[in-house]
């Protein structure tokens, strides 16, 4: 069994800025590429920012020169740093990892965090 925690959501103010943190758990023999994903209401879930094992990184146009995808692969966490927030980040967060289980490679999701940008 899998889980991947997410935390660090919240409110904060245009400009500012708010790190998000997702964890993983369970039997995991390695962990590949992990991201970041959002939705807001009425809107499709897309994604921000991702990372490889091999730390590659890519961006959304939206999240360019703002946010920051990191990971910490003996934590089994990534993290997003976003500066800089403006309203339209306004969404749920949700992290995704592909995670070696049992020799099978999979796709997990997270449970979703809040991010709310407004004054």
């Amino acid at each position: 069994q899998v889980q991947l925690v997410e935390s660090g959501g919240g409110l904060v103010q245009p400009g500012g800025s708010l790190r998000v943190s997702c964890t993983a758990s369970g039997s995991i023999l390695s962990i590949g590429d992990m991201g970041w994903y959002r939705q807001a209401p009425g809107n499709q879930r897309e994604s921000v920012a991702t990372i490889t094992s091999g730390s590659s990184t890519d961006y959304a146009d939206s999240a360019k020169d703002r946010f920051l995808i990191s990971r910490d692969n003996a934590k089994k966490t990534v993290y997003l740093q976003m500066n800089s927030l403006k309203p339209e980040d306004t969404a749920v967060y949700y992290c995704k990892m592909s995670i070696n289980v049992y020799y099978a490679w999979s796709d997990f999701w997270g449970q979703g965090t809040q991010v709310t940008v407004s004054s």
